[in-house]
């Protein structure tokens, strides 16, 4: 039975998400630090990631860090038009489709069409006409008059375009949410008391005619402008006037009174003046978006997508993000739990790495090599080493403990791998053993010993202190997250980004639903 997804749903999917985000639980997660290690050609061309529970599992083992998002941190935003001289651009119509697509861009929905603009002040601004006029219906003329103006109503620039001022977008939003290929909503704007967004959506009035265009014109027995002619529909109040030209033609349409509560409408011209050869000419009222223009921008301006951002830097109080090695993942996981604990983890960020804080200063090791300690059954992946606060830490994948290998393009995993890997594992058990604090970590050749020792948080060094972003005892930390829990609801594989204690990353994500 045929059916569709209407694009209402999309906007309340997109409303849902955000009101979700204000109510915790969702965190931006960097990860995988080897990428080389699944595929050597990683950072030219990185594989789709996949949608399924053996590769979401797998996706937690290599979580590095995470960091809260809060609503502060993700908005709803809308494609770039920027605003260009000497371009045509569509106009709000309520009536495109598969039958009737937008003359400029060709789409057959309203929010695939090209009907706003970004000015070079970051205002908003809305086509209620684009000079679709006769001789050019449904056709529109090139834009050489940018709007400038922020007037509650309406305005017709000199070239014949008509623009409705939305909103400007703030500095803030510039400065955080700046992306090349989308510009921002205000979040909040149904129910904000801000000054500027409550002036514009107070003004809106639901069923109020803004555009009336003449698809075919017809002779009738008037030369000059007849103004009370009737809007007529389940609306009332409506009129506008239509001016003729020399051979009696409507040429052009002003809506003087744009009534009230039009869901459907036409022009009754016909009610005070007949035409001379009994064809009529076709006039199409545009009806406004629910509540009228500026009422509900989400809907008026199809804010399906939402953009979260997250800055990921280090400083003395946050250290869970490890530095000197890469991470080729990020993603968005909801809902994970602390360590060894039933309870979400709540902390603005959080470590997914084990670490150890050593009895030595000096590790000559390559990243992302395997350690093990024989008396635990432990085996890692070194990913850090801070010589200055001698703090290693590394992750446990389940790659050091089974063989999961590609077979075309299915997974397997060998669970006999085990048994290759004399005296670390068995071939009788397959968990991660966590290192203890009773014997050296070997890093290839090397044996290094664990300051069984230290315990806290923080560390003196100098005359200075470092905080450690996990708590130690004997010399060990256990991640602050458990990273076998958690929905990850996205993930972008991303060429390699080698992070330093002087760099930051500014994380943008676009969801759109």
């Amino acid at each position: 039975m045929p059916a569709i997804v209407t694009d209402k749903f999309r906007l309340l999917n997109c409303d849902n998400f955000i009101e979700k985000i204000s109510l915790g639980g969702y965190y931006i997660f960097l990860g995988l630090p080897n990428a080389a290690y699944f595929d050597t050609n990683w950072d030219n061309i990185q594989p789709d990631p996949i949608d399924s529970e053996l590769y979401l599992n797998s996706y937690r083992d290599t979580i590095l860090g995470i960091k809260k998002i809060t609503s502060s941190d993700v908005i709803r935003v809308i494609s770039n038009n920027s605003w260009i001289t000497g371009k045509k651009y569509d106009m709000y119509r309520h009536d495109y489709s598969v039958y009737n697509l937008s003359p400029i861009a060709s789409a057959t929905r309203l929010y695939d069409s090209v009907y706003y603009i970004l000015n070079q002040d970051y205002r908003v601004y809305i086509c209620l006409n684009n000079g679709s006029a006769p001789p050019n219906q449904n056709k529109g003329v090139v834009s050489t008059q940018q709007p400038l103006h922020t007037d509650v109503s309406p305005r017709k620039e000199s070239d014949g375009y008509v623009w409705k001022y939305l909103y400007t977008i703030s500095p803030a939003d510039v400065l955080k949410f700046d992306s090349t290929d989308y510009i921002t909503v205000p979040n909040n704007w149904t129910t904000t008391s801000d000054a500027e967004i409550s002036r514009i959506r107070n003004n809106s009035v639901d069923g109020k005619i803004e555009t009336i265009l003449i698809e075919k014109q017809a002779q009738y027995n008037y030369f000059g402008t007849l103004g009370g002619v009737p809007i007529k529909g389940d609306g009332s109040g409506g009129e506008a006037s239509i001016t003729f030209d020399e051979e009696s033609k409507p040429t052009s349409i002003e809506v003087t009174s744009g009534g009230v509560g039009y869901t459907y409408a036409t022009l009754d011209l016909d009610s005070i003046l007949p035409t001379l050869s009994g064809e009529k000419a076709i006039f199409n009222v545009i009806i406004p978006p629910t509540g009228g223009h500026g009422k509900n921008i989400y809907n008026e301006l199809g804010a399906t997508r939402a953009l979260v951002y997250s800055r990921i830097e280090n400083d003395s109080t946050n250290p869970d993000f490890i530095v000197g090695n890469q991470f080729s993942r990020i993603g968005i996981i909801k809902d994970i739990k602390a360590f060894q604990s039933n309870a979400n983890f709540t902390q603005s960020s959080g470590s997914g790495v084990y670490a150890a804080r050593m009895d030595t200063n000096t590790i000559n090791e390559t990243l992302d090599s395997k350690m093990t300690q024989t008396s635990s059954d432990g085996i890692g992946n070194l990913v850090s080493f801070d010589n200055t606060t001698q703090v290693l830490r590394y992750t446990q994948s389940r790659d050091n403990y089974v063989d999961t290998y590609a077979v075309g393009n299915v997974i397997t995993i060998d669970y006999n791998y085990a048994d290759s890997v004399s005296g670390i594992q068995s071939a009788t058990t397959y968990n991660q053993s966590e290192f203890n604090n009773g014997a050296n970590i070997t890093i290839g050749i090397n044996s290094y010993p664990i300051d069984t020792t230290f315990i806290g948080s923080s560390i003196v060094v100098g005359a200075a202190n470092y905080y450690l972003g996990q708590e130690f005892n004997a010399g060990l930390s256990s991640p602050d997250i458990n990273i076998k829990s958690g929905e990850i609801i996205y993930v972008d594989n991303r060429a390699s980004v080698t992070r330093s204690s002087q760099q930051r990353e500014d994380i943008k994500i676009i969801l759109e639903f």
